[in-house]
């Protein structure tokens, strides 16, 4: 991967698919300092989700990309889809990829393309609780002590090298909503602060 300047930063799509919480924390913390990376698209695999908006306030491009239904086959339709998004990426010269809330599976194939350029955070201390449920399955199991990790995307689910972790206390009335919100803080200032160091080569 190249040097990156403030002059000449890191050009990120971040893919949501909903709210897009945590791209927006990226988006005010590429703002409110010089950094070495700059959010230049958003995808999103679902219409009309609010996350397309707040990409827009902050006048950065923002693009549905949804599951094209009509095409017969489950690998075909992934296939095809992803096909789309990495036209989508060249086209816009993007470098890395963000997911943040992706709430899709990438394939071995856009794995491949993209590895070591692309980067998801997952809401639990990996390797514990991967998967969809984290929080549900933190409480199930009587956890203490849970937290967010940033971390290479791999052909695995959540199993890819580990970049940085954050933690916090499990209080004995946290419910999976209040879990959710007070990890989702962690994760609005840990995943940054990962992305700054990963565009100063320092991981």
């Amino acid at each position: 991967m190249r040097e990156a300047t403030v002059e000449n930063p890191l050009r990120l799509a971040v893919f949501i698919s909903g709210s897009g919480s945590g791209m927006e924390a990226l988006l005010r913390h590429q703002e409110s300092k010089p950094c070495l990376h700059e959010t230049t698209l958003v995808i999103s695999n679902v219409a009309g989700v609010s996350g397309l908006d707040k990409a827009k306030a902050h006048d950065v491009e923002a693009v549905t990309i949804e599951l094209d239904k009509s095409i017969s086959g489950v690998s075909a339709r992934r296939e095809a889809h992803e096909t789309t998004i990495m036209a989508v990426l060249e086209e816009r010269e993007i470098e890395v990829v963000i997911l943040s809330g992706y709430m899709r599976i990438l394939s071995p194939l856009f794995v491949r393309e993209w590895q070591g350029r692309l980067l998801n955070i997952h809401p639990s201390l990996l390797p514990k609780y991967p998967g969809a449920h984290a929080h549900r399955d933190a409480l199930a199991d009587g956890a203490t002590i849970t937290g967010c990790t940033v971390h290479l995307v791999d052909e695995g689910v959540d199993t890819g090298q580990i970049l940085a972790q954050s933690q916090l206390e499990i209080h004995s009335d946290d419910d999976e909503d209040s879990l959710s919100e007070r990890v989702k803080a962690l994760e609005h200032k840990l995943y940054p602060e990962v992305i700054d160091a990963f565009a100063k080569g320092n991981l």
